[in-house]
């Protein structure tokens, strides 16, 4: 029998979710968010927080919960944003158009549910 080893599957899913995520925030740290601040003016620079250090906080472990939340908001904001006219939509291959934004928002929200598991630099605050 398979033991469940739930804090693996924990850091597993912050590693996926927070990792990937920041990727997209690094892009905008290198490539700037210009196009982000002429639409949204200085509420473009939440992007920041939600795609670089909401991500950071994912990976580490730390305050997952309000990390988890920042993350969530961005990503309902992006579609609000830039993708409202794909959400109903199918993509080119088959898939859901807003499947990649989907996966880093259902993530967020079950890190919200669960925290980060023990394997976090920080495990004993209710946000943790």
């Amino acid at each position: 029998m398979i033991s469940k080893n739930t804090d693996l599957g924990l850091l597993l899913l912050r590693l996926s979710t927070g990792g990937l995520m920041l990727f997209h925030g690094v892009s905008k740290l290198i490539h700037g968010i210009s196009f982000l601040v002429e639409n949204m003016g200085a509420f473009g620079y939440a992007v920041y927080i939600g795609e670089v250090l909401a991500p950071i906080a994912i990976l580490l472990g730390f305050r997952t919960r309000i990390a988890a939340v920042l993350l969530a908001i961005t990503c309902v904001v992006a579609v609000a944003t830039a993708h409202a006219q794909e959400i109903f939509s199918i993509s080119e291959h088959g898939g859901y158009a807003l499947e990649l934004l989907m996966l880093y928002f259902l993530g967020a929200l079950a890190l919200f549910f669960t925290g980060a598991g023990k394997f976090a630099v920080s495990k004993n605050n209710q946000w943790d």
